[in-house]
Parts: C-alpha cells; sequence; structure tokens
C-alpha cells in the first residue's frame, strides 16, 4: 500500500505533534499520547477495497483514546479489524480487554469509546468496514469487540491470512475486483466470528445474533433461487416462519423485505460489472432469483430511482 503519512523528514520535536493532527485527528479521529516526544516515529498506509479501506500503521509506542467528544464530532459508523503483524497491542471497548499479538486479531467499533495500548513499537493491518456490511451478515456486533481470534482456530486463521493478503494487495485491484473481493472478505470474517459464537455459552442476545447471522447465510446462499421461501428458509434453520420475520424484526424489516433487498443489491453490483456488460438486463435479473422482468424493472426504479437499463449505462459510462 503506498505511504500516505509519516514522520520522517521531520524535525524531531514536530514528529508527534504531526502524528496527532494529521493521523489521529484525519484519519481515524482519535486523541493520541506517547511519552517519547521528538524520538517518536510513525506511518501509515491506505488503499480502499470496495467499501472498505485497508491501512497499516507502524509506530512507536503509544496510547490511543476514542472519546465521547470525539464520536459526538464524527459521523465515522465502521468496524475496524486490527490484524497484528509486529509488536502486541491491547484493545478496551464495551469492559472487555484483549491483547492482539502477532498472527491475531480483535475488532473495535468507531460508534463507541475504545481504548488501545502499545507499550513497544508495532505494525498493524486494519481493515476498516462500514459497520453496515457486517451487520447485514451478522447482527449486532457489540458482544464481538475487544475479544482475540487467533491462529489456533482453522476458520480464524484462514480469515486472518485471506484479509492481510488480501490488504497487502488493496493499492492493485482493479476496482471491480477489489468491491468483490471485500464482500468476500466480510463473508469470511462473519463466517469466522459467528463460529466463535456458536461454541459458546451465550447470553439470549447473543444467541439471536449468531441465529441471525445463520439465516441470512441461508438467504444469501439460495439468492438464485426463485423458490427461496419463508417456510423452506425456516426449516432449514430448525425455527418457526414467525420466529425469522421476529429475527429480522430487530432490524425493522422482514422475510420478504430482506430477500428483496439482497437480490436487488446483486443485480445493482452486476448492472454496474464492465465485465458483465455482455450480458442481458434480464438475465442477470433471472440469475439472482426474480421471475417476472417487469416486477424487477419497477422495483428496481423505486430503490435506485432509475431503470435497471438506465443505471447500467450511467456506470459503464464513467
Amino acid at each position: 500500500m503506498p505511504i500516505q503519512f509519516t514522520t520522517d523528514g521531520s524535525p524531531g520535536y514536530r514528529r508527534l505533534a504531526l502524528w496527532q493532527d494529521i493521523v489521529c485527528d484525519v484519519f481515524v479521529g482519535l486523541d493520541c499520547k506517547s511519552d517519547l516526544g521528538s524520538a517518536f516515529r510513525g506511518s501509515v498506509t491506505q488503499a480502499p477495497l470496495g467499501r472498505a479501506v485497508c491501512s497499516e500503521v507502524c509506530s512507536d509506542r503509544q496510547h490511543v483514546f476514542r472519546t465521547p467528544s470525539r464520536i459526538a464530532r464524527s459521523d465515522q459508523d465502521f468496524v475496524l479489524v486490527a490484524l497484528g503483524n509486529r509488536g502486541d497491542g491491547g484493545v478496551v471497548q464495551d469492559g472487555r480487554e484483549t491483547v492482539i499479538h502477532p498472527g491475531e486479531f480483535a475488532l473495535y467499533d468507531t460508534t463507541r469509546p475504545y481504548e488501545l495500548k502499545f507499550n513497544h513499537a508495532f505494525t498493524q493491518t486494519i481493515f476498516k468496514v462500514p459497520r453496515e456490511m457486517l451487520q447485514r451478515r451478522l447482527g449486532a456486533t457489540e458482544t464481538l469487540t475487544a475479544m482475540s481470534f487467533g491462529a489456533d482456530v482453522p476458520l480464524e486463521r484462514l480469515a486472518y491470512d485471506f484479509i492481510f493478503r488480501l490488504c497487502q494487495s488493496a493499492d492493485r485491484l482493479a476496482p471491480d475486483n477489489a468491491a468483490a473481493l471485500s464482500e468476500q472478505a466480510v463473508d469470511l470474517l462473519a463466517m469466522a466470528l459467528s463460529e466463535r459464537l456458536g461454541k459458546t455459552s451465550l447470553p439470549s442476545s447473543t444467541h439471536r445474533s449468531a441465529l441471525l447471522y445463520r439465516l441470512k447465510a441461508h438467504i444469501r446462499s439460495h439468492l438464485a433461487d426463485p423458490d427461496l421461501s419463508l417456510s423452506e428458509a425456516a426449516a432449514a434453520l430448525g425455527i418457526s416462519p414467525r420466529y425469522v420475520n421476529d429475527l429480522l424484526a430487530d432490524e425493522d424489516t422482514s422475510f420478504q423485505r430482506h430477500v428483496l433487498a439482497e437480490r436487488l443489491a446483486q443485480c445493482r453490483r452486476d448492472l454496474a460489472s464492465p465485465v458483465l456488460a455482455h450480458r442481458h438486463v434480464s438475465e442477470i435479473a433471472f440469475a439472482w432469483g426474480f421471475n417476472d422482468l417487469s416486477h424487477f424493472g419497477r422495483v428496481f426504479r423505486e430503490h435506485f430511482g432509475m431503470s435497471p437499463r438506465d443505471f447500467r449505462q450511467s456506470q459503464l459510462r464513467h
């Protein structure tokens, strides 16, 4: 990833102040402290990856705070996945505290206060994901912050390796590939988080989150089936149709509205892709479970403000 900011080349007496002003204020909205003064050094690289952002932070020891006043001045709504590369880093949020060792990762949420503690020099890769991307797959994430996910669990290790290597290549990927791979990274992350939830004795609210993830994963894997139904999904999860809609009501939606929104999102993505420009609009609609082209055109216009054909033309002109 290309370097966006480094203290190298700055006068010693200015380094920490520059880090505080540029990195901790502009990049992530944090307060940073370090006892190193003029000896402090740090650098940040950053590259977009679809709707996500990949960063690498290399820094000397520091203590970082995301405070209520910072949150009040910010509209950031992200989950940050911190992957340890070199050195250890502490994370404190939601009444929990953990340490990220190399090869491990942990989550923290920009909408609530947190602390990061680095007692020595460190390097971390940060995968910044719009909270909605993860919440859409998993439900609420409050019970997952400040927990370490590590190398001893195969799926967690797979998520670490995939996200880490993906971030290393982020600035060299074509936009379409970057967007698709970021979605796959969040899919894999959600699977790893859900597996941990499934092995833990959980409060009822967290059990609902795990069940909601399973429901959403079932829907996503069956979107192309026009016969996907509430009763079929409920039977697959071993719960009642009423409970399916009760789970989705936590997010102010229903089974039918969620399925429609997911199908439209996939159609929108495919219509915007130059790689799929040779495919007819009808092919794309039918591939994602629509079986009535006039209905598809109507709901697409209602959601996105233009017809599927006009949307495709507007995207492919760029």
